[in-house]
């Protein structure tokens, strides 16, 4: 895959001074209407990957969904603004057999990709079967195993909030593809056969 793994010290300001001027950072999101996975990693232009910050936005609290949108907003705006990420990947909507859970999961996702572009950052978006491509080497992969290869890529020790786990898979798998389209110079949407 060409990708490999370093860990960010802790308060390495001057370090990261000297990174920032040569590495990307992305962001990658786990879309969902009760919980919003984050995860924002640095990829160097060997390939190397460092893990910056993940989390869960467990919005399933708020009093009304139209909140539940909101906080999603305002805590990935926030999030944002301290990390300062240029590059976005993000889950692409899968076909739910709950027409509701679909609606509520696209608002979800509709708040999330305004809170990025919304910070001027452009977003990419992946299946969940690429996404399970990149980081496990099959489309068909099971959550354990994204959360564990998450883990290995990254040199992070201790299990991995799911969600969590999958907003960090989805940020290597625009690692990935960022570094394919480079070697190979057509861009992503050509990649695909015509029929």
């Amino acid at each position: 895959m060409g990708l490999t793994v370093s860990s960010a010290p802790a308060g390495d300001t001057a370090g990261q001074l000297t990174a920032a001027a040569r590495t990307v950072r992305i962001l990658g999101i786990d879309p969902g209407s009760q919980r919003t996975g984050v995860g924002i990693i640095d990829v160097d232009p060997a390939g190397h990957l460092t893990h910056i910050f993940h989390t869960a936005l467990i919005v399933v609290g708020e009093a009304t969904f139209p909140l539940r949108l909101k906080r999603i907003f305002d805590e990935l705006c926030a999030i944002i603004g301290a990390q300062q990420p240029v590059e976005c990947g993000i889950e692409r909507v899968f076909m739910a057999r709950n027409p509701d859970s679909a609606l509520k999961l696209g608002q979800a996702r509709g708040a999330a990709i305004c809170a990025v572009v919304s910070r001027g950052i452009a977003v990419h978006e992946y299946a969940a079967t690429e996404v399970k491509q990149a980081v496990v080497g099959t489309g068909h992969g099971e959550k354990t195993q994204v959360q564990h290869m998450v883990g290995v890529l990254l040199g992070l020790h201790g299990p991995l909030q799911a969600d969590a786990a999958d907003a960090l898979a989805i940020a290597i798998t625009h690692a990935h593809t960022r570094a394919s389209t480079a070697r190979v110079g057509i861009p992503r949407t050509a990649w695909r056969r015509r029929r």
